[in-house]
């Protein structure tokens, strides 16, 4: 089955000769990186089997945050990490949307369009949390994770999902952290309050960034889709987010087929679970990945409150307080509470006899080992 890899090198050259200079250097960048991922180009890995001696080469990755072969190792990092920052109380999904006239000025303005989505999402969060009664008084603490797709990876619907623990720590009157209060397992916030908040939050930071201007008036007074969802113990949503964190908009498992004038791909419409197959030309399927380009250095998952990085109090604290509250703190200094069991990555086998390799030599330097087009290694044999 043909790649994303295939697709880009099949079609992407055409793309750039069309548009020439309009291309910015950060897509010409994502290119350059995905067509040469693993092929020998970047070099290559040399690796030997622990139970039969077989050599493999492997050519390198590319290391590029949008390409869908290579971050799976940060993939499993990632959610190894956020599973054991959460805490054992129930959690809630919070998802902010915008309306399609927002999301064309969002398209071309995607640095401060998607700093001003956080930063009204978040800010949202914080505010309308602060005045409802049962976290009145607290410090919230919560992620967000920016999306630039649904469904289909050919439609740009830039959204953030938030996690956010039900509860927040209380604060005395001189700042410091005295307890954990939980909120019911069915309600967070208000969802109308949420909802207007977080729209005029929006059009202030709309306004600070100089993108007011570029909205229809009228788009302000659409329908603004906030979502808040329970979502248990929060390991099922972080394992739906977690493909999503370190990869753009279509893995190599949904392209059918790729020839010289049009790239085929599955997908599954919203409300609906038919699998679709999609047809789009050449040009159109490398318009429509490199609009998920994220801006350079753009970080796309953001902590606050409690859980940021520079919060008085520390997570440790926080996770304290949690079990104080739940009565667990001799339960688990007992060491007959139970352990989460932790999440083993891939390992890298060989084909022949399924043992474990080890690493003999890394080479940087282009290699005439592997052909063009990657492959998953190739051996001695």
């Amino acid at each position: 089955m043909p790649s994303v890899a295939d697709c880009l090198r099949q079609h992407a050259p055409a793309y750039l000769k069309q548009f020439g200079d309009d291309v910015p250097s950060g897509h010409r960048k994502v290119i350059s990186s995905i067509t040469r991922c693993r092929t020998g180009q970047l070099g290559h890995v040399h690796y030997e089997c622990k139970r039969c001696g077989r050599e493999h080469w492997v050519g390198r990755s590319c290391g590029n945050r949008h390409c869908p072969n290579c971050e799976k190792e940060k993939t499993y990092a990632w959610l190894e990490k956020q599973t054991s920052r959460l805490m054992p109380v129930h959690h809630f999904l919070v998802t902010f949307t915008v309306p399609m006239e927002l999301r064309l000025v969002l398209r071309g303005s995607q640095a401060d369009g998607y700093r001003a989505l956080f930063d009204a999402a978040a800010g949202s969060i914080r505010d309308v949390g602060s005045a409802t009664r049962s976290l009145r008084g607290c410090l919230l603490g919560y992620f967000g994770v920016l999306h630039t797709w649904g469904r289909d990876p050919m439609v740009y619907h830039p959204h953030v999902h938030f996690v956010v623990p039900g509860g927040g720590v209380k604060m005395d009157e001189n700042g410091q952290a005295v307890g954990w209060q939980e909120t019911a397992k069915n309600f967070l916030f208000d969802h109308g309050t949420l909802t207007r908040v977080y729209k005029a939050k929006l059009a202030d930071y709309f306004r600070a960034s100089g993108l007011y201007d570029q909205v229809p008036p009228e788009a302000w007074n659409k329908r603004f889709v906030v979502d808040i969802q329970p979502v248990g113990d929060g390991r099922a949503v972080l394992k739906y987010l977690a493909p999503y964190v370190h990869r753009v908009a279509i893995s190599d498992s949904r392209i059918i087929a790729c020839d010289e004038s049009s790239v085929t791909f599955r997908y599954r419409p919203s409300g609906t679970r038919e699998v679709k197959q999609r047809p789009v030309s050449g040009t159109e399927f490398v318009r429509g990945f490199l609009q998920h380009t994220l801006p350079p250095r753009f970080q796309k998952i953001r902590h606050y409150g409690w859980m940021s990085s520079n919060s008085k109090v520390s997570l440790d604290e926080v996770k304290w307080l949690v079990w104080l509250h739940l009565g667990w703190t001799y339960w688990l200094a007992s060491g007959h509470a139970p352990q989460r069991e932790p999440i083993t990555k891939p390992q890298v086998r060989c084909a022949e006899c399924g043992g474990q390799m080890r690493v003999v030599d890394v080479t940087f330097e282009p290699t005439d080992v592997l052909s063009e087009h990657a492959l998953a290694y190739l051996d001695s044999g």
